[in-house]
Order: C-alpha cells, then sequence, then structure tokens
C-alpha cells in the first residue's frame, strides 16, 4: 500500500511526501492507518480527525483532504490531502 499527502495553501502545494507499508502486514485497515500516521510524521503534522466525510470520499475516491478546522492545533496550510496509490 503507498499513500502520498500534500499540504495545500490556496492554488500552492507546500509540502507532498508518499509513505509506503508491505501489503503482507495486516488487514487492510491496518496498514491504511500506519500509512497515515507515518505520513503525517514524514509532514511534520499531527494526525488530524477522520470524519464520516473522508470515510465516504476515500471509499468512493481512493484520496479525501482534511480542512484545517479538523486539527486540534492552528496549521499553516488550508488543506491536507491524501491519496491512495
Amino acid at each position: 500500500m503507498k499513500l502520498s499527502g500534500k499540504l495545500i495553501k490556496g492554488t500552492t502545494t507546500l509540502m507532498e511526501k508518499t509513505y509506503e507499508v508491505d501489503d503482507a502486514e495486516g488487514t487492510y485497515q491496518e496498514r491504511l492507518e500506519k500509512c497515515f500516521v507515518e505520513l503525517c510524521s514524514l509532514l511534520s503534522i499531527e494526525v488530524p480527525m477522520w470524519l464520516s466525510k473522508n470515510t465516504r470520499e476515500y471509499v468512493r475516491f481512493r484520496r479525501t483532504s482534511f480542512n484545517a478546522d479538523q486539527f486540534f492545533s492552528p496549521v499553516v496550510f488550508e488543506r491536507f490531502e491524501i491519496r491512495l496509490e
């Protein structure tokens, strides 16, 4: 499983990283969670709140985005977007 993430402000991508985990390690949900947490760590951001809208978007489009209000601390970007590759 390979997950990529972008920090976006307006129309500008501030930072982009990718994290990959072996498909033989655990269930799909465990691999997704590991990739998600590690991707946040690579981007030096806290893990945002995952809402039901994120689940719907991820299942349907294999991507979802998190707004600044889904983070507990103030952030310098407007949107954090993840995508399954």
